[in-house]
């Protein structure tokens, strides 16, 4: 395991991050691509927790859910220790639990279970009938057409090079204070190639299942989490693996929040294939404060 280059595509370098170095028989460390966040993507520690705890099963057993908490905001300039407890293996299902730690502190919790590929009953919500990834503007025709007027924070997010592409169907709520429906649908894609491996499928499934949610639960109050005035952060993050998915096409990612109070909000996710594949849904909580006035 070595740290990403800084000349190296998005895509190898989140492959990169995720090749676990192993320090010992159930230890793990990890490290985070320098691009200049204050703290580690949510999304690169599930993945890279999922990958420790797939290092640790049988090669015919498969993540089908993972439960996770985030404890502290990761520091991105020292590496991240992840520890697997075995908790069982039986004979069709394993359970692993895994905690990242920093800075002598544990950071992040995850319980995962793993399933040896099984038949039985076989069903499915439909797909949403929304517009094609190619209808929508790309991300470069979205940085032409209103980055130039946009907050500083909207657009050193947009400007970033990342592993994954997003084409929001809707972009109000990044250019008005409207308050809106709590849903959004956001087309999501790899940039390069992901392994023809399903652990580093799932795992980088894992990684972009963080990505947008915590915004859906703060449509419906008219700001986003790139709002100064709002202290936004993932408290917890849970994934259920339906079917295998290659990411070799665009994936529509749907998503609504049912619920925000107690300065929390919460959101759901399905992600389809563009043919209509279901193949994994999330729940996530989440920080949304008011800050106080200064």
């Amino acid at each position: 395991m070595s740290r990403p280059t800084e000349n190296a595509a998005p895509m190898e370098k989140l492959i990169s991050t995720l090749d676990l170095e192993k320090l010992e028989e159930n230890l793990f460390r990890g490290v985070s691509p320098q691009v200049g966040w204050q703290r580690v993507f949510g999304g690169q520690v599930i993945a890279q927790a999922l990958m420790a705890a797939q290092r640790t099963v049988d090669n015919n057993r498969f993540v089908h859910s993972l439960h996770a908490y985030f404890m502290r905001p990761g520091d991105p300039l020292v590496p991240i220790i992840y520890q697997v407890d075995r908790i069982r293996d039986g004979g069709s299902f394993a359970t692993r639990r895994i905690v990242a730690i920093q800075h002598g502190n544990a950071i992040f919790s995850m319980s995962a279970s793993f399933q040896i590929d099984e038949g039985g009953f076989d069903h499915q919500v439909s797909i949403p009938n929304v517009p094609q990834p190619e209808q929508l503007l790309s991300e470069d025709q979205m940085q032409e057409a209103f980055l130039a007027k946009a907050p500083p924070a909207i657009r050193k997010y947009w400007e970033n090079k990342r592993p994954i592409e997003i084409r929001p169907v809707s972009l109000t709520h990044y250019i008005s204070k409207e308050k809106l429906d709590p849903h959004q649908d956001i087309w999501v894609r790899a940039v390069g190639e992901v392994p023809d491996d399903r652990h580093y499928q799932a795992a980088v499934l894992a990684y972009l299942s963080d990505m947008t949610l915590l915004d859906t639960s703060l449509f419906a109050h008219g700001t986003t989490i790139f709002d100064p005035a709002v202290q936004a952060a993932s408290l917890d993050h849970a994934m259920w693996f339906h079917r295998p998915c290659k990411l070799d096409d665009w994936l529509l990612y749907t998503q609504d929040s049912p619920s925000a109070s107690g300065a929390r909000g919460l959101t759901r996710g399905s992600l389809f294939t563009r043919d209509g594949v279901l193949v994994a849904s999330m729940a996530q909580e989440g920080l949304i404060r008011k800050r106080a006035n200064d």
